[in-house]
């Protein structure tokens, strides 16, 4: 694998010592005719967050599931926290964690029933204590004894999120993590994102439509289409390259099939 084919982050956690915290290269997923995702190759530095956008149809799942061994690629490789995927999923799948407001847990489950199965499939040590300490940091104490399917939409985006935090994962996958949150609780959940970041040299890669979270949240921007990586730089680059004010213009100009120089 020569420096070409995996674009590095340049994050000052990065160090030719320490395995990215993932790394893809000429990554292809074809679904009958379909190419959902398209040769794309990228490596992510620990400790950094990233932002993974693009419209629908842009190979953003399809790159999360290969990543987490879910889906096989056509051909390319997956490395997570230096272990290939699927191939060495279980020496690396409890180093990680998902989280998708989108997937619901099961309905008839309380809260703490759903988070203690979860914590047992991780071996999550003192998961009494465990749970009692995401229930206070993401405000779950007063809802952890009702059942899952009771909750509202933004309970449940908690509630995911705090599944996804169960284990203390190295490596953290998110997909829409303040879905259906009102303005104080996604930004209250950001900065908790964010200090997690810090405390546990984690890694998030986070695949977002809310291009405020990102540009808050995220030090890099995967921007995709059409099953291919269309740039790859800092927020800060990325506007300047597309003289653009926020990334929801840049994000329209490449929905919308603007190149860089038409969008100036």
């Amino acid at each position: 694998m020569t420096a070409d084919d995996i674009k590095q982050s340049n994050h000052p956690l990065r160090s030719p010592d320490v395995p990215a915290a993932i790394a893809v290269a000429h990554l292809v997923k074809v679904y009958k005719t379909n190419r959902a995702v398209d040769d794309i190759s990228f490596s992510i530095a620990r400790g950094s967050i990233t932002g993974l956008l693009g419209g629908n149809g842009a190979g953003k799942t399809t790159t999360i599931a290969m990543i987490m061994g879910l889906v096989l690629p056509t051909s390319g490789k997956v490395s997570v926290l230096g272990h290939a995927m699927p191939e060495r999923a279980a020496d690396v799948l409890g180093r990680m964690n998902f989280e998708s407001p989108y997937v619901d847990m099961p309905m008839r489950l309380t809260v703490r029933q759903n988070l203690t199965v979860f914590g047992k499939l991780y071996a999550v040590r003192n998961l009494r204590e465990r749970i009692a300490q995401l229930a206070s940091d993401l405000d779950l104490t007063d809802f952890l004894d009702r059942a899952s399917g009771k909750l509202s939409a933004g309970q449940k985006t908690r509630v995911a999120l705090a599944k996804a935090l169960i284990n203390e994962p190295e490596l953290l996958l998110l997909d829409e993590p303040t879905a259906s949150l009102d303005p104080d609780t996604a930004d209250w959940i950001r900065g908790h994102l964010e200090a997690y970041c810090r405390s546990h040299n984690a890694t998030i890669l986070l695949a977002s439509h809310n291009m405020l979270e990102v540009e808050r949240l995220c030090d890099r921007v995967i921007i995709m289409k059409k099953g291919r990586v269309e740039d790859d730089d800092s927020p800060a680059g990325i506007l300047q390259r597309y003289n653009r004010t926020t990334l929801e213009d840049v994000f329209l100009d490449v929905a919308r099939g603007r190149d860089r120089e038409a969008a100036q």
